[in-house]
């Protein structure tokens, strides 16, 4: 029997949703059901085929049980090891080498200094930064948020140099981005599943958060076609298989705003009944894919063509 299993926390109506329907498929010896961890031992497989992984973002102890889990041959969704690795900025960067429009971005030391350093620390960290040439690129007004992380957490936007300065020193240990307003015309979040899979919904980040999912904006079949390649693009080189990417066009051209959310918002209050469907059927065919592809054993994770290209010195694009 292949076992799917689902690793969540508070949220309930995907976990449980997407448990119904890999079970419904009734795919002959495959079944899911929502992980139980009762002790972790070092080298011993998990009895799981496949893990869609919801929650180990927040709780490192359950990310080093997936990591155990994928070295004993668990296709683990998403790739706990590279998802440990990556970070929002490192995207931004990756993005710029293999045609995928971006803001403006830098990243800044963070405002305090982490614990058990000094000012010895820091030799090699110029002071006062550039920032005359940081904000002549970026531009005001701007947006600061932290090149780790999500949900909308320490996101702010700043108007000038004074009001920059202002909020940066509410950051305290947080490593900051800061980045180019986009004053876009349309604006749109994709899920992303498997790599090749892609859902273009129209998203208003400007209203509450339970309206966001309320725009309807309607891109023609070219535009539509030009997100979904970068969308692919973007995964198929992170190695991403659940992934959403948030689009902002201005000007005809979609900048990638937001590309590193490995447990995107699946809750139907949220997301609405249609897109939630979507997610909810796409997420278990796939799953129900990785577990009949699945080989006991074996290194079943999903590596992206970045690693891949990078560990066989092959050119990036």
């Amino acid at each position: 029997m292949k076992k799917i299993g689902i690793l969540f926390g508070q949220e309930r109506s995907f976990p449980m949703a997407f448990i119904d329907r890999v079970n419904s498929k009734n795919v002959a010896g495959v079944v899911a059901e929502p992980v139980r961890i009762d002790k972790v031992v070092q080298g011993e497989d998990t009895g799981y085929a496949v893990v869609v992984d919801r929650i180990s973002q927040d709780v490192p102890f359950y990310r080093a049980w997936l990591k155990n889990a994928a070295l004993t041959g668990t296709a683990v969704v998403n790739n706990p090891f590279w998802w440990s690795a990556d970070e929002k900025f490192f995207n931004n960067c990756l993005a710029t080498k293999i045609g995928v429009p971006v803001p403006k971005t830098v990243i800044l030391p963070s405002r305090d200094q982490p614990e058990d350093t000094s000012d010895n620390s820091f030799s090699n960290l110029a002071y006062p930064l550039d920032w005359e040439g940081i904000f002549q690129y970026i531009g005001f007004p701007a947006y600061m948020k932290p090149f780790a992380g999500g949900g909308w957490k320490s996101v702010y936007k700043v108007k000038n140099r004074e009001d920059f300065f202002e909020k940066h020193s509410e950051t305290g240990r947080l490593v900051m981005m800061l980045q180019e307003e986009i004053l876009f015309d349309e604006y749109y979040r994709c899920y992303c599943i498997g790599g090749k899979h892609v859902r273009i919904m129209s998203y208003e980040p400007r209203n509450p958060h339970h309206l966001r999912y309320a725009a309807d904006f309607k891109p023609n079949t070219e535009r539509t076609q030009l997100m979904e390649d970068l969308v692919l693009r973007i995964n198929q080189y992170l190695g991403y298989d659940f992934n959403t990417v948030e689009l902002a066009l201005r000007d005809g051209i979609p900048y990638a705003i937001d590309f590193c959310n490995p447990a995107p918002d699946a809750d139907l209050i949220s997301v609405g009944q249609d897109n939630f469907d979507w997610v909810v059927d796409t997420a278990a065919s796939f799953a129900i894919e990785k577990a009949l592809a699945q080989v006991p054993g074996g290194d079943n994770l999903t590596w992206g063509e970045y690693l891949k290209r990078s560990t066989t010195a092959r050119p990036l694009v």
